[in-house]
């Protein structure tokens, strides 16, 4: 837990792809705003993110969107620009990500896909899916913030590999990575 980066100061959701729900991102934005009292802006125009599908994977790679994120439209000072997806995202080394960051960077991003319940076969709940994407939105920001995976596995920064963990662990901060991060 060190290299915080500035404290956030905005935060703008963008969405990836055409399919996310403009309703489900501001409902997200309120969300954060709560937790970490600032504004929150939904921009409306899509980025496209074909170019990270693969094939062979049927997946889209994370750290290509996330570059394509900062370089399309950086931050400002402070600013913190979170792309939210209904795609199903890897990185090499794992089956899928829920989500991914720059370590005390401005960008992260999070997918929706597996987050929901129709994922495994049951019916929706569109309360459990709000839950999952705040506790995996905080824990991306938290990324930004310079903040590295916790040994607390209550706190929203525990490391999480299955929606099953995801649904165990709260969406705050625990006391040691709210200080590292220099939260209130």
């Amino acid at each position: 837990m060190t290299g915080a980066a500035p404290r956030i100061r905005s935060i703008r959701l963008r969405p990836l792809g055409q399919d996310i729900g403009l309703e489900r991102l501001d409902e997200l934005a309120a969300s954060l705003a709560r937790v970490f009292r600032v504004s929150c802006h939904v921009e409306t125009a899509p980025m496209d993110v074909d170019f990270a599908f693969d094939v062979l994977r049927g997946q889209h790679h994370s750290t290509a969107i996330l570059e394509n994120l900062f370089n399309s439209a950086p931050p400002e000072e402070g600013g913190r620009v979170l792309g939210v997806t209904e795609k199903d995202l890897f990185v090499p080394v794992l089956t899928f990500v829920f989500g991914e960051a720059q370590l005390a960077g401005p960008c992260a991003l999070l997918s929706l896909k597996r987050l929901r319940e129709e994922f495994y076969g049951l019916p929706p709940n569109p309360g459990l899916l709000a839950e999952r994407a705040v506790k995996e939105a905080v824990h991306e920001l938290g990324h930004t913030l310079g903040l590295r995976h916790c040994r607390n596995w209550e706190c929203v920064m525990a490391s999480t590999h299955s929606v099953e963990r995801l649904d165990t662990k709260s969406s705050g901060f625990c006391g040691l990575c709210r200080r590292a991060a220099g939260l209130p």
